[in-house]
Parts: C-alpha cells; sequence; structure tokens
C-alpha cells in the first residue's frame, strides 16, 4: 500500500455546462454508466491509495456524501472538505493541508479520465520518488489550450507554459499531480495570479527550480480526457462505452480495483453486484468473483 495520500478536486461551479450543471455537481454527472468521480478516484486507487480528501462546494457535498458514502465498500476511507470559493488548483494543498499532515500525495481532477496499459506502471513509477514532484504528459493536437511542458535538449523539463501562443512541445500537462510533503508548504509561497487564482503551473515551478520536477510521458495507446464541455462529456462516455461493449471490460471500476487490490473479498463484491443487480454493472461485478482468487472469501 503506497503511504501516499489522496486528493480529489471537485468543487468549482461548472458553468461551462450550463444548464445542465445548474442542480448537480459536474463530477457527479453520468459518463456511460458511472458517475464521473469514479474515474479519477480509480486512479488513485490503481496507485495504491486508501485515504482520500474529497474537495467540494459546501453545497455539493451532501451529494458527494450520498454518492461515494466513507469509502469503506472500497475498502478506502474519504475524508471531505469544503472548498468556499474555487481560488486555483493549487488551493487544494492548502485546504487539505491538515488531512495531508506531512504525507506525499497525489491529486486528481474530478473530471479527468485516464486510460490504457501500462497505466499502473507509470503511476508507480511517480508514486516510487520520494521527493520531489512528478506530472503527466500527454501528446495533444492542440497544445495551446492547456498547460504545456517545455522540454531541454536532454528531455529534461526546462518549464511549463501556461496556454501559450506558440507551444514548445505538443505535451500537455494532465490534471494528475504527485508531490512531495512539502506541497502545502510551496502552495503557502504561491501569489495569486492576474485572474486572482493559486495557479497550479506557479506551484510546479516551485518544484522545477528546486530541479525536483519530472514528467511522466504518456505515449501511444493512452486516452486523457477532459470532460469539461457538452461535446467532451458525450465523446467521453461514448468511449467507455465504446471500449466496455467491444471488450467485456469496465473502465474506472472501483469495485474490481478494490477486489483486485486485496481490500475488499468475494462477499464484499457479491454485496455491491447485488445492489445493483438490475444493471449491467451488476452482472460485471458478479462476474467478476469466480474468475478471481477466492482465497479472499470469509
Amino acid at each position: 500500500m503506497s503511504t501516499r495520500k489522496g486528493i480529489i478536486l471537485a468543487g468549482g461551479s461548472g458553468t461551462r455546462l450550463y444548464p445542465i450543471t445548474m442542480g448537480i455537481s459536474k463530477q457527479l454527472l453520468p459518463v456511460y454508466d458511472k458517475p464521473m468521480i469514479y474515474y479519477p478516484l480509480s486512479v488513485l486507487m490503481l496507485s495504491g491509495i486508501r485515504e482520500i480528501a474529497v474537495i467540494t462546494t459546501p453545497q455539493d457535498q451532501d451529494q458527494f456524501r450520498r454518492t461515494l458514502g466513507d469509502g469503506s465498500q472500497w475498502g478506502v476511507s474519504f475524508q471531505y472538505i469544503e472548498q468556499p470559493r474555487p481560488e486555483g488548483l493549487a488551493q487544494a494543498y492548502l485546504l487539505a493541508e491538515e488531512f495531508l499532515a506531512g504525507a506525499p500525495s497525489a491529486m486528481v481532477l474530478g473530471d479527468n479520465i485516464f486510460f490504457g496499459h501500462g497505466l499502473p506502471e507509470q503511476l508507480a513509477a511517480a508514486d516510487a520518488r520520494a521527493t520531489g514532484g512528478s506530472v503527466f504528459g500527454y501528446r495533444v493536437a492542440d497544445p495551446e489550450r492547456y498547460g504545456v511542458v517545455d522540454f531541454g535538449p536532454d528531455s529534461k523539463v526546462r518549464r511549463i507554459v501556461e496556454k501559450p501562443a506558440v507551444a514548445p512541445s505538443p505535451y500537455a500537462v494532465t490534471g494528475l499531480y504527485f508531490l512531495d510533503g512539502s506541497a502545502p508548504v510551496r502552495a503557502r509561497a504561491v501569489r495569486p495570479s492576474a485572474r486572482g487564482e493559486l495557479e497550479i503551473v506557479d506551484l510546479l515551478g516551485s518544484y522545477l527550480r528546486d530541479g525536483l520536477l519530472s514528467v511522466e510521458q504518456m505515449g501511444r495507446g493512452y486516452a486523457w480526457l477532459d470532460t469539461g464541455t457538452h461535446g467532451s462529456l458525450l465523446d467521453a462516455g461514448n468511449f467507455v462505452r465504446t471500449l466496455s461493449e467491444r471488450q467485456g471490460m469496465q473502465v474506472g471500476c472501483p469495485e474490481e480495483i478494490a477486489f483486485g487490490q486485496g481490500w475488499i473479498d468475494a462477499a464484499a463484491l457479491r454485496a455491491r453486484a447485488a445492489l445493483f443487480s438490475k444493471t449491467a454493472y451488476g452482472a460485471y461485478l458478479l462476474r467478476l468473483i469466480p474468475t478471481a482468487a477466492d482465497d479472499r472469501s470469509p
């Protein structure tokens, strides 16, 4: 089990998805057959992380509690933290400072979906770095829309440029950050940007100036989906549906990950399958039991 603690940043107002987010948090919208937050949660669980802070707006927190509970059904624990106002991604480390208590962390944005063969190995490589920070670079066709990695001649990170007019590389920084225990202290030193936010690029720049920032490049065969617009939300749902129906395997399934990690036993998995007995999701969970190691059964 990783000694890291996890953070899912699921705050924000979701105004880019109005009117569908006027009564519900963006991160609880469906992406095919599961709430959006299941997907970033699965990334943390694949990293071996079992203590997770879920940062939400005050008005949305009850919705998340109803959807996720306390995490025990997956062998993890959740602590819910309110974000009164969205003041930049780096603010998450200030809000979660007491929860982290000096531990290294992995933060994932609540509207990001990651998929690909070899993802657990890349997560493990980032987790293995005891000091410094690791981000994940993903090749995109339109890097000017993102924070972009500028690589030096030795392929080391030279800088990260936010939404450059001319991109120094095609690699965008995704919404997944592995940082050491100094992240809250570094976040306190970040000054608000012109738009009044504590920018994650500035926090990463602190690690970069100290020579402590690494980039895991996600190559061919990986998918990174940001579900921040109506079109990208629909694309993400279609992507998950296509994979699920074509391969007969779930994407972003916390029960499957928890069972595979040995955090829950066959009886707990069977109980979750019964809860979803009227759905294809429940049938999928039931099929996992005879094909997996039943020595975890009571």
